[in-house]
């Protein structure tokens, strides 16, 4: 399915030239680099902790089992961002998708977050999922305004759901996205 697309080419609007892979075992290494450089804010938000390479290890072990496809922005120094949509193997959620986005904070409000996000979008579309979930704590407000803007719309909120690295508790907000209801004008005009 993505074999076709990927690697794809982008410029995002100040120039920066990025190329999108579909992200695979030979990804491994750029992964646990790109954790490497995440702050402690940026990681207290990961819904795994991507710098344990057995973490990294399970996620390669789903891309190859197709419970995830993952995408890989690269440029010309490394992986500077990938995109996810991971499925549940029960039976009565496998129409729906996880989405996570993570982009380097050098390229945050540049662009690739939302063009990761349109491109994940295409493949859930692909893997004939019906709904997709997003998953952050209540006070990432700015995330939150981020998949308002895309249509995902608040389904619940879990208090004291989440555990920080500092053993605080956070509550859990999670939204859902009905992927028949996305166009491709909208991943145009949305800015994250």
């Amino acid at each position: 399915m993505t074999e076709n697309i990927y690697p794809k080419a982008i410029t995002l609007p100040d120039g920066a030239n990025i190329e999108i892979r579909q992200m695979s075992a030979r990804d491994r290494d750029a992964v646990l680099s790109f954790a490497s450089d995440l702050n402690e804010e940026d990681m207290l938000f990961l819904r795994s902790d991507i710098t344990r390479p057995e973490v990294v290890d399970d996620w390669m072990e789903n891309l190859k089992t197709g419970r995830s496809v993952s995408l890989a922005a690269y440029d010309d120094k490394g992986l500077v961002g990938y995109a996810s949509v991971h499925r549940n193997n029960a039976p009565w959620t496998r129409r729906v998708g996880e989405i996570r986005v993570n982009v380097n904070r050098d390229y945050r409000s540049r662009g690739l977050g939302r063009n990761l996000t349109s491109e994940i979008f295409a493949v859930a579309r692909g893997l004939d999922l019906k709904k997709l979930m997003a998953n952050m704590t209540a006070d990432q407000h700015g995330a939150q305004a981020a998949f308002r803007r895309l249509g995902f719309v608040p389904e619940a909120v879990l208090a004291d759901y989440v555990e920080d690295r500092k053993g605080r508790l956070r509550d859990l907000v999670i939204m859902s996205f009905d992927i028949d209801g996305h166009s491709d004008t909208l991943a145009d005009t949305v800015k994250i």
